[in-house]
C-alpha cells in the first residue's frame, strides 16, 4: 500500500479518516482502532468498534474527501473500506493486531 493522507479531514465535516492509501488499483480508506491490554471498557476486540454508525461516518468522510479529491490522484477502480484493530501495553506498544481488509 501507499499512503495518500494520515488523519484526513474533509472540509465541512466532523470527524477525520486515519488512513488513506492505493492498492493496485483500489482507493482504501482505513479506520485504526486501538485499546489497552485489560481495558474492560468497549468490544472484545478493537475492530468491532466501528459497528454500523462509525460506518456510515466513516463513508460519509469519505465521500467528502473524494469531492475535493486532490489534484494528482491516481485513478482507482475500486474503493474500499479497511479496519486495524491494535492492542497495546502500558507502555503504548502493539502486542497484538488484526486487519480487516473490506470490513464494510
Amino acid at each position: 500500500m501507499r499512503i495518500l493522507a494520515r488523519n484526513a479531514r474533509p472540509r465541512g465535516r466532523r470527524g477525520e479518516i486515519d488512513l488513506i492509501a492505493v492498492e493496485g488499483d483500489a482507493l482504501v480508506f482505513v479506520e485504526v482502532k486501538a485499546r489497552r491490554e485489560g481495558s474492560t471498557a468497549g468490544p472484545e476486540r478493537p475492530v468491532l468498534a466501528v459497528g454500523p454508525r462509525k460506518q456510515l461516518q466513516l463513508r460519509r468522510l469519505a465521500a467528502a474527501w473524494l469531492a475535493e479529491r486532490p489534484a494528482g490522484m491516481p485513478y482507482c477502480a475500486e474503493i474500499r473500506f479497511d479496519v486495524v484493530g491494535l492492542r497495546l501495553d502500558a507502555a503504548g506498544r502493539v502486542t497484538e493486531w488484526e486487519y480487516l481488509r473490506g470490513a464494510f
